[in-house]
């Protein structure tokens, strides 16, 4: 088992030995969903701890869209509740990186793209380059922010 599922597991525990629902249901949730991860496709596994990552992050991220679509609709209350999921799923996530941190990591994947084509990438090179953007930035930001990072400077 992943030293990360363990920890949620052991997390679980422990809230449910302190009676704190919050916590208790969103690990309840993030296990289920990890659960459902290692039994999709032809075969049953055991994921690692960079899938089990993945898992949290999707899920702290479906709670922030939740939260924003229910403020939009009025339901302060319910937005109010998936905050708070979200929040408790960002104990388990590394931390996000800063908006200078994310546009120097663009910047280098700009330049390595550049070295390897013999010029300056342009917006028809995006994909080369959100690929190593993306493995440099390893889940420490979302893929919208990492892609918004490289569009400014592949435009510029």
């Amino acid at each position: 088992m992943s030293t990360l599922k363990a920890q949620l597991r052991t997390d679980l525990t422990a809230a449910m030995k302190a009676r704190d629902e919050l916590v208790k249901s969103t690990l309840r949730m993030t296990l289920t969903a990890i659960g459902n991860a290692e039994v999709a496709g032809t075969e049953a596994r055991e994921l690692s701890d960079d899938e089990v990552l993945k898992v949290v992050a999707k899920e702290a991220k479906k709670r922030a869209e939740s939260a924003e679509a229910f403020a939009a609709a009025g339901r302060e209350e319910l937005a109010a509740q998936e905050r708070a999921e979200g929040e408790v799923l960002e104990r388990y996530l590394p931390t996000q990186l800063s908006d200078d941190e994310l546009v120097a990591i663009a910047r280098a994947a700009v330049d390595e793209t550049a070295a390897e084509l013999g010029e300056t990438p342009g917006p028809r090179q995006m994909g080369q380059v959100m690929k190593r953007a993306n493995a440099a930035a390893a889940g420490r930001a979302d893929g919208g922010r990492v892609a918004s990072a490289v569009k400014a400077l592949l435009i510029n």
